[in-house]
Parts: C-alpha cells; sequence; structure tokens
C-alpha cells in the first residue's frame, strides 16, 4: 500500500506536468494560426519548441522509470535521478515561488541502487519540503560520499517538524498535515513509511533532523557501486 501511494504521487505529477505542456502547445499553436504578425508567430513557434522539447524530457523520464519496474539494482547516478526529478516538478516548484539549489560533491560515487525507486523517495521528500514552505523558499540537494556510501540530503528551511513528533515520522498513517493540500499531495502518512521501506530494501538507511522554525534535512545514505560495476 505504501509503494502504491508513492507510485500513484509519482504518476500523478508526471500526468499534471505533460498536460501543462500540451496545454501549453495548444494555445502557443491557436495563437500563431490566428495571428498574422510575423514576429507574434514567430514568438508562438519559439514557445511551442520549447514545451515541446520539455515534453521530450517527461516522456524519456518516465520511460525511463518504466525500464526499472523490476526492482533490480545497477550502478546508477543519483545526480542524474536528481536531475530528472527536478524535470517533473519544475512547474509546480515555480508556481509555489521554491527554488532548488543542488551542491554534488566532485567525489560523488555511483549509487547500487533502482533509479525509479530512488526517483520516488525523491518526489516524496521533494513536495514534502515544498509543503514545508507555503510561502516559498529554497531547498538544497546534495550528494557526497562517506567511506562506502553515498550521502543523499534533501534540506528544506521551513517551519521544521515538533521534537515529540520526530520519532513517528516515518511510521505508516502518521502525518504532519491535516490533509492534502490544494495541489491534491500529501497527507496520507504512507509517504515517508514508503521512502523508509525502499532504502531499506537497498541496505540502506534514511534519518530525519528538524528544528522547528527552522527546517527539516532528509539524510539518505546509500552503498555504492564498486568500481567493476560503475565502470560497466
Amino acid at each position: 500500500m505504501q509503494a502504491m501511494a508513492t507510485l500513484g504521487e509519482l504518476t500523478s505529477t508526471a500526468t499534471h506536468e505533460f498536460n501543462n505542456v500540451l496545454m501549453t502547445v495548444i494555445n502557443y499553436a491557436r495563437s500563431g494560426i490566428r495571428n498574422k504578425d510575423e514576429a507574434a508567430r514567430d514568438k508562438a513557434f519559439d514557445r511551442i519548441l520549447a514545451a515541446s522539447q520539455r515534453a521530450a524530457k517527461i516522456t524519456a523520464t518516465v520511460l525511463a522509470q518504466a525500464r526499472h519496474r523490476d526492482g533490480s539494482l545497477q550502478s546508477t547516478d543519483i545526480r542524474e535521478v536528481i536531475s530528472d526529478s527536478l524535470i517533473l516538478l519544475e512547474r509546480e516548484m515555480r508556481k509555489y515561488r521554491v527554488y532548488v539549489e543542488t551542491d554534488f560533491a566532485d567525489d560523488t560515487p555511483q549509487a547500487m541502487a533502482n533509479g525509479n525507486q530512488i526517483q520516488r523517495v525523491l518526489l516524496n521528500l521533494l513536495i514534502n519540503a515544498r509543503q514545508a514552505m507555503p510561502e516559498g523558499g529554497t531547498v538544497l540537494i546534495q550528494t557526497r560520499r562517506d567511506a562506502e556510501q553515498l550521502v543523499l540530503t534533501v534540506r528544506d528551511y521551513g517551519c521544521g517538524i515538533a521534537a515529540d513528533e520526530l520519532p513517528k515520522i516515518f511510521e505508516p498513517f502518521f502525518s504532519t498535515k491535516a490533509g492534502p493540500d490544494d495541489s491534491g499531495k500529501g497527507g496520507t502518512g504512507l509517504g515517508l513509511a514508503a521512502c523508509k521501506d525502499i532504502i531499506e530494501t537497498h541496505s540502506g538507511r534514511i534519518r530525519v533532523e528538524s528544528t522547528v522554525g527552522k527546517g527539516t534535512a532528509f539524510i539518505i545514505r546509500l552503498p555504492i557501486a564498486d568500481s567493476q560495476t560503475a565502470a560497466a
């Protein structure tokens, strides 16, 4: 149930983003057809091209997810998974005035992971971070190496989580939210529980640090791919 809830949010996000792009293409196509001004038509065509390129990126991301549905683990560039996740959430983050910064250490290793499943975790954490900052703000995503592990951190500077709620944050059906927000996402109490299950299936760990009024950080540790696997 937890995994299905997370997959449902992922599918909803991808569908919503693709529909937004499709409406952009349709609206600018109509504008180009109606407008006799050459400069206005050129602008409409430029917007259609940009929207089509974005649609291609979204489609490529969804197809990549489909290729890894079997749950197998392989050498995975987590930075690419992060980039694909941000493509899916680009418009949503902009709508809510949330800016995402990335800080990838030069020695960030390949992880032994299933990119599809890690993307579900990332989307969940990023949506949570966005919801923690209703007035907008910054989310920081960092990657680094620590011995034989890849460390991935998703940090927001939002409302934070009360100390007495932190021990329960990964429990099924526990949520700090009253229900879904105006985008229809969150509030089930299944997302973080599913994230924990996914990371532990990878022989990894996930933990949370938070201070009320200052923000929250989710820190994920994943096994790195060995040198032979990474080179394959």
